[in-house]
């Protein structure tokens, strides 16, 4: 029982397992993009329990694999270098909704930063509702969070320079902006380079 559990880890003073499985945030150890370990607030979030986690692979969270694919390797080079990482993303829950959460990271083996490494999860919900994205506006956020114009984002995506003109106003409109850094703040006032959010979903 959870109770006798925490009577005995204040007797005997072992509190890190306490801290780790009732932390108020999400937290969770990966080896290889593989959940090794979950607390019950992480598990939450997503609507799952933590055995149900364990062993997964961190795709099962993204909207899609090819979601994962594309946002999986962001924040190596900075883990590499400082072994400090965070970003804002959009993840999948167990029932198919979509939300916004921060992602922070530490790798224990920072020469190779995703072999071994653990991250904490939060749940923005309450302060970013999830605005659904048709996937070119998706790809297109993307991309101006790397810092592309969008000349450069039309050859990236093999597209006009007018068309992602206009799915630019798409996202400025839809978030009720003037400008692309209205956009990112818009997103919560983060700098463009910690918005993580490809998807493949259909336009």
């Amino acid at each position: 029982m959870v109770e006798i559990r925490t009577q005995d880890s204040f007797r005997d003073g072992a509190f890190a397992e306490l801290a780790f499985m009732h932390a108020p945030v999400g937290l969770v150890v990966t080896e290889s993009r593989l959940i090794r370990e979950c607390n019950n607030a992480f598990a939450r979030m997503f609507g799952y329990t933590p055995d149900a986690l364990r062993s997964q692979m961190f795709s099962v969270l993204y909207p899609s694999d090819e979601e994962f694919v594309n946002i999986r390797d962001r924040g190596v080079k900075q883990l590499r270098e400082t072994n400090t990482y965070w970003d804002e993303r959009i993840m999948a829950r167990k029932d198919g909704k979509l939300f916004w959460c921060r992602v922070r990271g530490h790798s224990f083996t920072p020469e190779s930063p995703l072999d071994r490494a653990v991250w904490s999860f939060a749940d923005l919900s309450d302060t970013r509702p999830y605005l659904p994205l048709t996937r070119r506006e998706r790809e297109i956020l993307s991309h101006l969070s790397d810092g592309l114009t969008s000349k450069e984002i039309a050859l990236q995506l093999d597209l006009s320079h007018r068309t992602v003109e206009v799915y630019r106003a798409k996202l400025l409109k839809k978030f009720n902006v003037a400008n692309t850094s209205g956009l990112f703040h818009a997103l919560g006032g983060i700098d463009s380079s910690h918005v993580a959010s490809n998807s493949s979903n259909k336009s």
